[in-house]
């Protein structure tokens, strides 16, 4: 019995060794305005994997980038309205399981999946935004907490007091990845002429394409 335990222990370990020592995979997103590269998040498979195979696939190369909120988010993919009641959906369109990940949060340049207002807070699959925002500070975000009942640990406040993103949308948007090369991209594309509600006068389209590990290795370097 004892050395069943040792056994299950030791597969557990090894288990949890390789899943922390996975390799992160990136994305590289080319838009008219420029280009940046996404590391896609360990911690967030299911998200992470439906992301991966909607890139493979070329689905958001069909896509744009119609929905830009200066000071907020650059939203991409599949509109909201394509999900309502009624509407046909494609077979890459349903709903993921949130996955809140902890030191997951939305950091200016943190990439999360869109989503209606279901109870379950479950993610579209074919939408995504890239996290603008803007900087709190101390007071907001101790306001934030109150009204969103969440937690920032001190690291967190420090990023959303100097470099920005959206706070209120922590543990309730899915995080599933995060731009680490070419964030400059941000201000160019929230820079293009919109409407009120957001909608470039010009599309903004969209090519995603999944690096390899040579190819990722080479780009941040």
């Amino acid at each position: 019995m004892k050395k069943s335990l040792l056994v299950a222990a030791l597969m557990f370990c090894l288990l949890a060794n390789t899943f922390a020592q996975q390799k992160n995979q990136y994305v590289k997103i080319e838009t008219p305005q420029g280009w940046c590269v996404v590391k896609l998040y360990n911690q967030t498979p299911v998200h992470r994997d439906n992301f991966i195979k909607l890139v493979k696939s070329h689905y958001f190369d069909a896509t744009t980038f119609n929905r830009i909120l200066k000071n907020f988010v650059i939203q991409g993919g599949d509109q909201d309205s394509l999900y309502e009641k009624g509407h046909v959906l494609k077979p890459e369109m349903y709903w993921i399981a949130p996955e809140f990940a902890a030191g997951l949060y939305h950091r200016r340049g943190a990439v999360a999946m869109g989503r209606d207002g279901n109870a379950a807070q479950s993610s579209f699959t074919t939408q995504f935004y890239i996290v603008d925002g803007k900087t709190y500070t101390n007071e907001q975000l101790d306001a934030i907490e109150i009204k969103y009942k969440t937690h920032f640990t001190d690291e967190q406040r420090n990023v959303y007091r100097t470099i920005g993103g959206t706070p209120f949308l922590d543990q309730h948007y899915t995080v599933f990845g995060e731009i680490v090369k070419g964030i400059e991209l941000i201000d160019r594309i929230t820079a293009v002429k919109v409407d009120k509600a957001g909608n470039p006068d010009k599309a903004v389209w969209m090519k995603l394409t999944l690096l390899t590990d040579k190819q990722a290795d080479k780009i941040l370097k």
